[in-house]
Order: C-alpha cells, then structure tokens, then sequence
C-alpha cells in the first residue's frame, strides 16, 4: 500500500508540474512577439550570451565528431570498396542527426545551466520580486528575452555545428585517408536532399524551445536558496536531455 501510494503522489506531482509548465510556456509564446519588438535590444543581447558565447565549444566538438564520422565511415565503407560515399555518410549523420542533437546537449550544458542559474540567482537575492514591487513584469524584462536568445541561437548553432563537422570530414576522408575530393563532395551533393536540411533545422527549432523553455522554467522556480539554484542547474541539463532524445525520435519517426 505504501508503494502505491508513493507511485500516486509522484504521478500527481508530475501533472501538476507539467500543468504548470505548460501554462507558463504559454505565457512565454504569448509575450514573445510583443519583447520582440519592445525590447528587441535585450533580445540581441541574449542571442550573444547563448549563442556567441557557445561558439567555441560548438565549432570544436562539431570538428572532432566530424572527424571521428570520416574515420569510422571509411573504416566501415573500405569493407565494401564505397569509401567514395564516406561525405555522404558524414553529411547525413550531421545533418539529420548529430547536428542538431549533440548541439542541444551542449547548448543544455553550457547556456542552459548559465540561464537556470542566473535567474535562479536573481530570485535568491530578491531581483525578480524588487522588479513586481516597482510594478515591472520580471517574465517580459528577464525570462522572455532569454527563452528568445536560445530560440534564435540554437538553429544557427545546429547549422554552424553540421558546416563545421563536414570539414572535419572532409580533412580526414581527403587529406588524412586519401578519398578523392570530387567524388566525396559529389556523392554528397547527389544524395543529399533539401528535405534532409529542413529536418535538421526543424529539428534545431524544435530543441531550441524546449532546451529554452525548460531552462527558464527551472531558473524562474527554483528555490531561493544555494541549493535550490544548484538543483535547477542539474535538472536543466537533465530534463533537456531526456526532451531532447525523446523528441527527436519522434521527429525523425514523423519525417519518414
């Protein structure tokens, strides 16, 4: 009985913060076009905390995974004499998948936690509630600039992340392998449709909001304390990792 129980008062939980959620996402869509355009200087500026400021990171893993993409598409593709096919292997790997997937997980790791704490930490210390004392709205100045920053960012990071994962490709299949240039960007160019590129931004736009809206959501309801803002940071990068793997299964399950 005491199982029971327990399992009923954590699914009741789980409806209840999802309802919650899901009326807060809510108001974030509803505000957005209007700090779009009231504040769109605030807008530009969160683009550059979520999205310059992750460039490095994004520029450098997107190299590496593309790298190790040309060497184990050669290693596999040498067995049946298609080593040819070794950029149209990378490029739908990239595009359709790991692009737009691993730049979520980074964008979770490094923006999202910088979002959840920061707002976390705004509330601990009173910021959020001095702003509804002075009669101004803390979810139009402070949570939805920053769910529009990752919104923006995370497509062009997706697309930044696969451009730059091709090279990699590219400088170990030509340079490090031998595959020949024309063929490998040719078969590239052959196989790979329009389609291919508009999941993969979907796919972008999709883990944008979420990774966004969930690290917001975290930061905004934390609990004001050290730990409180410590547990949001960790259940940001958790939880957008589940959305994010669950979610892309189902894109890529609908776009078949």
């Amino acid at each position: 009985m005491k199982l029971l129980r327990d399992i009923y008062y954590t699914l009741v939980e789980f409806l209840r913060t999802f309802g919650a959620f899901q009326l807060f996402f809510a108001r974030l869509i509803i505000a957005s076009p209007s700090v779009l355009i009231n504040r769109f200087p605030l807008v530009v500026k969160q683009v550059f905390n979520a999205g310059a400021l992750s460039l490095v990171i994004i520029m450098v893993c997107g190299f590496f995974v593309g790298g190790v993409l040309g060497l184990q598409g050669y290693a596999n593709l040498a067995k049946f004499n298609a080593e040819d096919s070794v950029g149209t292997f990378a490029a739908f790997s990239l595009i359709k998948e790991l692009g737009p997937v691993i730049t979520a997980l980074l964008f979770a790791g490094r923006a999202g936690t910088a979002l959840a704490s920061e707002i976390g930490l705004m509330k601990a210390t009173d910021q959020l509630a001095a702003m509804e004392m002075m009669a101004t709205d803390p979810l139009r100045r402070v949570i939805v600039p920053r769910f529009l920053g990752g919104v923006i960012s995370m497509p062009l990071l997706v697309a930044i992340f696969s451009v730059i994962g091709l090279f990699g490709a590219h400088v170990v299949g030509v340079n490090m392998l031998g595959v020949d240039t024309g063929a490998f960007w040719q078969q590239l160019r052959s196989a790979l449709e329009i389609g291919d590129i508009y999941e993969g931004l979907i796919k972008g736009v999709v883990f944008g909001i979420v990774a966004s809206a969930i690290a917001v959501w975290e930061g905004y309801n934390a609990i004001p304390t050290a730990e409180g803002v410590g547990r949001a940071t960790t259940r940001t990068v958790v939880i957008t990792a589940m959305a994010v793997l669950i979610l892309d299964f189902i894109i890529t399950a609908l776009a078949m």
